[in-house]
Formats: structure tokens, sequence, C-alpha cells
């Protein structure tokens, strides 16, 4: 996997860096990587897709509709190892386990994602309009991801883990989103993960752990 740059991207990603709300800040990045192998990522691949096969052949789940039956399918196996190899190069010290990772990605639509975007990135796309000229954020957005990975052509996927497994999800977070879109013939994947954080907790206002901690250091020198 190869990281590009496309300006198209930058432009949001400037936007996205950081779009203070008052009490809450909306922060976002795209990136775009090649699923052509560098690397280590032929070792890898390899080794995730072994998982794979191997909990496949303990599996007894014939369920069609199952998370464990859309593995059986080779192209969908390597679709879900792309992705995978794209989470480890934004992530390099996180140990992404195929065998669990498979059940957190969802095919989406690209009006399932509208339909997500328009709610969570409302205010900050007020924001964009405010700043910035040429079209609202969602209509930049789509132009943007046309341009690197032509939309028509994509499989999108959002990815769900559980907080505990979720390297993405910031301290303070209110809510996140990832989503991968996914260019089967130009081999080229675009993540996008957004997510909105509180401003009060980050100050230090309602951070009931930081408050214990300075009444230990109060009571620390005393006699009780």
């Amino acid at each position: 996997m190869k990281y590009l740059e496309y300006t198209p991207l930058d432009r949001i990603n400037d936007f996205l860096s950081h779009v203070n709300l008052g009490e809450r800040t909306i922060r976002g990045c795209l990136e775009a990587y090649s699923c052509k192998h560098t690397g280590t990522d032929k070792k890898l691949s390899l080794s995730l897709e072994n998982e794979i096969l191997d909990h496949l052949g303990k599996s007894s789940d014939t369920d069609s509709s199952s998370p464990v039956e859309y593995l059986f399918s080779r192209s969908s196996r390597k679709t879900m190892i792309y992705l995978l190899l794209t989470l480890h190069h934004m992530y390099p010290d996180y140990d992404f386990s195929a065998v669990k990772a498979h059940e957190f990605f969802t095919e989406e639509s690209w009006d399932s994602f509208k339909q997500i975007f328009d709610v969570y990135m409302f205010e900050a796309s007020k924001e964009w309009l405010e700043e910035n000229e040429g079209g609202p954020l969602l209509e930049t957005l789509y132009k943007a991801l046309d341009e690197v990975v032509k939309l028509a052509e994509c499989e999108i996927y959002s990815y769900n883990p559980e907080a505990e497994a979720d390297p993405f999800l910031e301290k303070k977070a209110i809510w996140s989103y990832h989503f991968f879109f996914y260019n089967r013939k130009l081999k080229r994947v675009v993540s996008f993960r957004f997510s909105c954080l509180s401003n009060l907790v980050n100050e230090g206002f309602l951070d009931d752990e930081s408050s214990r901690e300075e009444d230990g250091e109060i009571f620390d020198g005393m006699d009780i």
C-alpha cells in the first residue's frame, strides 16, 4: 500500500483538521492509498489470508447472511485484506485481526453514507459555506472522491469496531465514524474518518478522573 497525495483531498483535510463549534470540535481526515503491495505488505497479506482461511476451516456457520459466509468468496477476502492493510498503514502499531475485523465492516451505499454525513456533519457543513467558495461541503467531498476513486465504480464500507478495539476513537470523543471508498479496478482506496470531541472535557471541565487525581494529591500529606 502506498500513500497517495491529491490536492482536492488536501483542501478538505485543511478545513476538517479543526472545526471549532464552541463546546465541540469536529475533526476529519481523508487518506488515499494505492492497493499495490509495497515493503512488508505481501507478507502481511499472506498472513491475513491464512488467518481467514484457518478461521473458515474451523467455522461451522453456513448461514449465507452471516459475516463468516462473506469471507468464503476469494474476491471478498481480497477486499477485506486491502482494507486491513490500509488500516495497518494508518496505525502500524495496532494489531488488526482479520477474524475479528470482518465483523466490524458493513457494506454501505452513497445514500447511507450521505444520510450519516448530513446528520453528523451538519454544523461543520455550515462552517464550510461561510469560509469557502465553490459549493457545499458534501458536494466538494463527492467531487474530490470521484476524482480519486470514481464513486460510480466504488464499493463503500463503514468500519465500526467495539470501543476498546478502536484505535481511531480519540479520547473524549462524543461520536466517531470511519468509511472506506474502494475501487477494485483502480486498486485504490480512500479512508475517511470524522469525529466530534467535547471541548469542555478537553479543557478540564467535567473531567472526573482528573478531579479525583487532584483530590488525591490534596489529601496525600494529611493525617486522616
